[in-house]
């Protein structure tokens, strides 16, 4: 059985987008997720949805309890999960207000816990393709089929957070080959495959973070004003992307 989890950023955790939504607490052994889950249904597609930041946004990157939120939705039967993040650009064709759908990650944090496999058992997990490609697949085709800009299948690099690179940083993670910079993707992914849950990030670009000569330093309130203007487009990828994925074969953990 399909059962979709949206992991929902700024603006994006909306229980508007279910029918039938029920909210209800959750309980893991890594504590509690940083919201309650609502559940519900999209054209006939269960879905659960979590606040990555907390309904309030109050949780900042590094407190998020990703383990148990991960946990949480694998609990639920959650086979597949959308997960949506604001980013900077690293990239001059990838304008704010532009999707991105990553294929590939680079770990810049310090501090996470990014494993469930940490005690009693070493499990080392196959990492070569994070996100899953059928999905990318199917979000690529809805973007183009509602006239969205995106672009499928590039680098995101997460840093620790809260505070924003400096230029000097954003230059260094131009030369690795990133395409997009935030704070949330890992553990996020990583804890996903782990679970054998097929993950996708669809990213927003808010801006060019602070190495484009042109543009003002990225500051978090662009953040917020990008992601208000652009928000109602990735309701409307979920919307169009999810009825997609129940008949969709997807074979990308077997």
């Amino acid at each position: 059985m399909i059962k979709v989890g949206i992991i929902g950023g700024s603006g994006l955790d909306n229980p508007d987008i279910l029918k039938d939504a029920k909210e209800f607490k959750a309980q893991t052994p890594y504590g509690p997720p940083t919201s309650t889950l609502i559940a519900g249904s999209i054209d006939k597609v269960a879905v659960a949805i979590i606040a990555r930041h907390g309904r309030d946004h109050s949780i900042y990157p590094s407190k998020v309890n990703f383990r148990a939120n991960i946990w949480a939705l694998k609990e639920q039967g959650c086979t597949h999960i959308l997960a949506s993040t604001a980013v900077g650009s690293l990239r001059e064709e990838i304008a704010p207000g532009h999707l991105v759908f990553p294929s590939q990650f680079i770990d810049h944090t310090k501090k996470r816990e990014a494993t469930f496999f940490d005690e009693d058992v070493v499990v080392h997990t196959p990492m070569a393709e994070p996100f899953c490609l059928n999905l990318i697949a199917l979000l690529s085709s809805s973007a183009k089929g509602l006239g969205l800009p995106f672009h499928p299948n590039k680098t995101v690099i997460t840093i620790e957070g809260p505070r924003f690179s400096t230029k000097a940083e954003s230059h260094m993670f131009r030369s690795w080959n990133a395409d997009v910079i935030n704070m949330s993707t890992v553990p996020e992914v990583n804890l996903a495959r782990e679970k054998k849950i097929h993950y996708a990030a669809i990213a927003m670009s808010t801006d060019y973070d602070c190495w484009h000569a042109e543009e003002e330093p990225v500051t978090w309130e662009m953040i917020l004003s990008t992601m208000k203007k652009n928000a109602d487009n990735v309701i409307k990828l979920f919307l169009d992307v999810i009825p997609k994925i129940k008949a969709y074969e997807d074979d990308c953990l077997r």
